[in-house]
């Protein structure tokens, strides 16, 4: 099955418990649809680069999944249904990368900066 990797933000107000749970059940619905979560990531509230429904922080989580086309479609349907969540992204992969995210490591964990190339 493909591998897909998935970004949501959902509203500010929401409390983190309301915010993992909107993970949780968008993960439900990927796998009732014969899928499969491989990882997922609360990655907390966040400040924006612009305004998006007149909020400038989100909830943003992160989700590794390995699931059909017609699973990843139905679960990005409900999210953009549903009203706590403003914005979805989603990127097909070949390969997830192992351990945490880049927003889950520490400073001093992540590799070297690349050299700037002279143009």
């Amino acid at each position: 099955m493909p591998l897909y990797e998935h970004v949501m933000i959902a509203r500010q107000d929401l409390s983190n418990a309301q915010a993992e749970g909107l993970v949780e059940h968008f993960s439900t619905v990927l796998t009732d649809n014969g899928g499969s979560v491989v990882d997922s990531e609360y990655w907390g509230v966040k400040t924006m680069a612009y305004k998006i429904n007149k909020n400038r922080k989100g909830h943003y989580a992160f989700l590794k999944t390995d699931a059909p086309s017609t699973a990843v479609q139905e679960m990005e349907r409900l999210m953009r249904l549903h009203d706590d969540v403003m914005r979805v992204m989603t990127i097909k992969v070949k390969e997830h990368e192992e351990g945490p995210s880049v927003q889950m490591q520490k400073k001093d964990e992540r590799g070297e900066r690349r050299e700037r190339r002279d143009r």
